[in-house]
């Protein structure tokens, strides 16, 4: 009689296979709750990176962690404009434009200077004209007795010629402000004409800066008249030498581009 061979019953085991696509099926949902998320928190051009970078992994593509040397994108280019070293970089550009314009307008005034320097010394005028160049602006110092009789304003007729070379050599140059600027010594005026030494000044001033302003090559916008009076003397009024220094009219063309703040009386124009 055989023997039955008893067969041991096996447990059954669950089919797994169904976990594959659910937790395909998650991963598809978190992706897109962080879309959805990235859509209302982000901007556009974000959200265009982060979908790009969620179908780089989905489809099998290289991630973050895979690239060697990601390439930046424009939204990070523009991170580093209106940074601070952006304005260090415009500060020195503009720096250098300023030194390149300061540089010519210096090579313009000593080119002006030496022009008025021949003149005075081709007309013998080294007693009555000088010239001074500094860091505000260019100077022209004329005597009074070389323009005015004594307390008198009105220009002489044999000066006028002077006043008339010295603005065409200034419309060479039409865009720089100019300060014709009266000065006195400190006797007290005595005549009718003029109650002080500050009406004298003013009206010296004035009466000069009208013969220049002739040569309608010049701009009146560009001039200025002033009176000071005894008030700003060179020499010592003690003596008649140094009351003659002191009885001037300056004609000063200013510096647009100054190297220091030294007062001048009169502001550039911006126009």
């Amino acid at each position: 009689m055989s023997k039955k061979v008893r067969h041991e019953e096996h447990e059954e085991h669950a089919d797994e296979s169904w976990l594959l696509p659910y937790s395909d099926l998650m991963t598809l949902l978190v992706a897109l709750f962080l879309v959805m998320y990235a859509m209302s928190a982000t901007d556009a051009k974000k959200f265009e990176e982060m979908s790009q970078a969620f179908s780089s992994v989905l489809n099998g593509g290289s991630g973050v962690l895979d690239q060697k040397a990601a390439t930046p994108t424009e939204s990070q280019m523009d991170l580093g404009k209106g940074t601070k070293m952006d304005s260090v970089v415009a500060d020195n550009s503009g720096e250098a434009e300023i030194a390149k314009l300061r540089q010519q307008e210096q090579a313009d005034l000593e080119k002006l200077k030496k022009q008025f320097d021949q003149y005075i010394k081709n007309n013998g005028l080294t007693d009555l004209l000088s010239t001074k160049l500094n860091q505000s602006q260019l100077m022209i110092t004329i005597s009074d007795n070389a323009l005015f009789a004594s307390g008198q304003a009105i220009v002489k007729d044999d000066s006028r010629q002077l006043a008339k070379s010295i603005s065409t050599m200034l419309q060479q140059f039409p865009d720089y402000d100019v300060l014709v600027q009266g000065h006195t010594d400190n006797v007290p005026i005595a005549n009718t004409n003029y109650s002080s030494n500050w009406d004298l000044s003013v009206d010296r001033a004035l009466h000069f800066m009208k013969i220049l302003l002739l040569n309608s090559n010049l701009n009146p916008r560009k001039f200025s008249p002033i009176g000071y009076g005894e008030y700003h003397p060179i020499a010592d009024n003690s003596t008649a030498t140094g009351r003659s220094k002191n009885r001037r009219v300056e004609v000063s063309i200013i510096r647009k581009y100054q190297a220091s703040t030294e007062f001048t009386g009169i502001v550039p124009s911006t126009k």
